[in-house]
């Protein structure tokens, strides 16, 4: 079968790691860190910790996957049209983690960045608390 060439704002084919750390991602209601992710995509090929490390790499640069930082673990975007905002719900019983897309979230920051001048770059807002299986609702 014939490859594709990329052209103008196309973004290039993900390779064979970085579909199988973003499949694992996918499948995972929680943050990942890059060892849980070794773990299971060992059948795919993956062998080493850097593999991991360097597919995460190119999927947070695609829009594909997030870094949480204060849970040292990365989920896969579920809102790749947000680019430089990102917005976690995070159940502090099981560790469920939700994208939130929510433009009224982002609306005060861009209202204030405009007024100061300020360009933002990147927003991460994570809320904690429980979800609604943890909640009992």
């Amino acid at each position: 079968m014939p490859t594709l060439t990329p052209t103008g704002d196309e973004p290039a084919p993900l390779g064979r790691n970085e579909q199988a750390v973003l499949g694992a991602l996918r499948r995972s209601r929680a943050a990942r860190s890059a060892y849980d992710i070794l773990d299971e995509v060992r059948d795919a090929g993956l062998k080493a910790p850097t593999q991991v490390y360097r597919a995460l790499e190119k999927l947070v640069k695609r829009g594909l996957a997030h870094r949480i930082e204060s849970l040292n673990g990365f989920v896969a975007c579920r809102h790749p049209q947000d680019q430089g905002f990102a917005a976690f719900a995070i159940c502090t019983r099981c560790g469920a983690v939700r994208e939130l897309a929510d433009e009224a979230l982002i609306a005060p920051l861009r209202h204030w960045a405009g007024a100061e001048p300020f360009a933002i770059e990147h927003v991460t807002l994570e809320v904690r608390g429980l979800c609604p299986a943890c909640a009992g609702g």
